[in-house]
């Protein structure tokens, strides 16, 4: 018996010829201004939609969108029921597109500090609950060096401020800390605290004799975290662990300042936080924090960066003085 070996050769010169293809295109043909108008294209998902919000003509629009996607060779929107819905290709270009521009508008604000005196930007985010002593060195590293740093602090969750983080609308955040960031963020670990219940003043030495009562204490007006956020999850599984059905809250709040006007005017109120919030609310006064010993298993306070082959000179510096500082 015979055997025949048969061989077939593939085309594969192919794929680099249109790699190449693609790459060129990108690089000599791509345009600023194409991104803003496949990101409304994203949002809107009409293009008489985008055509009205951008004050073009719908022909020019979808002339536009068709030199795009012959720059990409392929579609980058399909359309449904629903309106235009992206490709595979398409959530890839989008991605990429909110980066550059986000790149883009952070050079832009940078050249302007700079020409204006100053040495450079920093947009950090932090979460609600950040203890004051850390938002102060942060801010004092970027207002005492000289010449000065412009700084941006925007607040949001962690998993909010994650994601600003990969979308370059940041360049670091203070954060708690996960497991799961990816191999794209570094983390920091910084700080991590106790919490404590913070009631009115006057309801103080009521509240605070006998023992740790969970029951009782879900009987009293609550202001808790939203219902998403890792830190009122850990509260829920207090109460559960206790026994005791989590009150529903009558405000849902991260912010100190709504706590503090709620702890002076309403009688019943009661709320658990870090100690570091809770020293700040007693010291915006008619507040006291109750003389129980807690814990939970909230991971710590961290600082996070973009994991890139250029380190961020100023993020790296801010490390530096948050770690001397805490």
């Amino acid at each position: 018996m015979h055997y025949h070996l048969v061989i077939q050769l593939l085309p594969i010169a192919a794929m680099p010829i249109a790699t190449d293809k693609l790459l060129h295109n990108i690089v000599s043909r791509l345009r600023l201004r194409h991104l803003p108008l496949l990101l409304a294209l994203e949002q809107q998902r009409s293009i008489s939609r985008v055509a009205a919000e951008m004050n073009l003509s719908q022909p020019a629009v979808t002339k536009a969108l068709r030199e795009i996607e012959d720059i990409f060779t392929t579609p980058l929107f399909t359309r449904t029921r629903n309106g235009l819905e992206p490709t595979a290709t398409g959530t890839a270009v989008l991605g990429h597109a909110r980066m550059a521009l986000a790149d883009a508008d952070a050079l832009g604000r940078e050249l302007a500090v700079i020409e204006a005196g100053l040495s450079g930007r920093l947009r950090i985010g932090a979460i609600p609950y950040t203890a004051r002593a850390v938002l102060d060195a942060a801010l004092a590293y970027g207002l005492n060096r000289t010449p000065r740093i412009s700084v941006l602090v925007r607040e949001g969750t962690t998993d909010e401020l994650v994601v600003a983080l990969r979308q370059h609308e940041l360049d670091c955040a203070i954060a708690r800390s996960f497991y799961l960031a990816g191999e794209d963020i570094v983390q920091q670990p910084l700080y991590r605290e106790e919490p404590v219940l913070v009631v009115p003043s006057r309801a103080a030495a009521r509240l605070s004799r006998g023992g740790l009562d969970w029951k009782r204490l879900a009987e009293l007006d609550w202001i808790l975290p939203p219902h998403h956020t890792p830190v009122r999850r850990t509260i829920n599984t207090m109460f559960a662990l206790a026994g005791v059905a989590p009150p529903l809250p009558i405000v849902e709040t991260y912010s100190v300042k709504p706590m503090a006007t709620l702890l002076r005017s309403q009688p019943h109120v009661i709320t658990i936080v870090p100690r570091s919030v809770g020293a700040e609310l007693v010291e915006l006064g008619d507040a006291a924090m109750l003389p129980f010993s807690l814990s939970w298993d909230l991971p710590p306070v961290g600082l996070m960066w973009r994991r890139e082959s250029q380190e961020n000179e100023l993020v790296t510096g801010l490390a530096a003085a948050l770690r001397q500082a805490i």
